[in-house]
């Protein structure tokens, strides 16, 4: 596995460089910013760039930015984003959209547990999502009101639950036998009733999932999720 650093702190540039090496992970290269990182990834392409959420010159959301540079241009290049507090706006980024296989976020932290770190980084470089779980708790704090299933048709829970499962629109219709508009309808429907801000239907999208998968593993009377569907864990969402 080939891996590029973003990471303005030396100690900690050379620190993950060491980690990785002693891994067997191949360390191409190790810059202290966004534009160093980009002129790298256009160089050679790795499998991995592991990113500071805060670069310089204003150390605010220049890996973020530098991050979604990467996944549009090469989208076949993981992105892992390390942050020293969480950071939920960067983290929806990250993740909501189409391209939003091979990306993670991680809290600084997760670093010292090396079997964790590599594990990461190996889910990330084939494609995987991985999300701090201090992230999600996060996340679902920020979204949780009351339980938000209650408010939803059985359709729209049927609905609801395949987006879970990571369908499209198109791949809902066809399951459920019925037409593409008919998925829209449902979908903006559920979108309304959970009271999410109009800020793009990919955040919301993400939104509505993760508030899914909150009221189904809350230990409510429920029925579980249905087979193959997503399941939240310490790393996947």
């Amino acid at each position: 596995m080939r891996v590029m650093i973003a990471e303005d702190s030396v100690l900690l540039r050379q620190g993950l460089t060491r980690l990785l090496e002693e891994l067997g992970v191949t360390v191409t290269a190790a810059v202290e910013d966004a534009e160093g990182l980009l002129r790298a990834v256009a160089a050679a392409p790795p499998d991995v760039c592991v990113v500071d959420v805060r670069l310089p010159p204003t150390f605010t959301d220049e890996g973020v930015r530098a991050a979604l540079v990467l996944r549009r241009q090469w989208p076949a290049v993981g992105v892992l984003l390390l942050s020293q507090y969480v950071e939920e706006r960067y983290a929806v980024d990250l993740v909501a959209g189409e391209a939003s296989r091979g990306v993670g976020y991680l809290l600084k932290d997760r670093v010292s547990d090396l079997d964790e770190f590599h594990a990461a980084l190996r889910r990330v470089a084939a494609g995987g999502t991985v999300l701090d779980p201090e992230v999600v708790t996060q996340l679902l704090v920020r979204s949780r009101r009351r339980d938000p299933l209650d408010r939803l048709t059985p359709r729209e829970t049927e609905v609801l639950r395949l987006m879970a499962e990571g369908r499209t629109n198109l791949a809902v219709a066809t399951a459920l036998q019925i037409t593409e508009r008919a998925v829209e309808k449902h979908v903006t429907s559920i979108f309304t009733k959970f009271d999410l801000p109009v800020d793009g239907d990919d955040h919301r999208r993400v939104l509505a999932v993760l508030r899914f998968l909150d009221s189904t593993d809350a230990g409510t009377d429920r029925p579980p999720a249905a087979p193959g569907s997503v399941r939240r864990s310490a790393h996947d969402v």
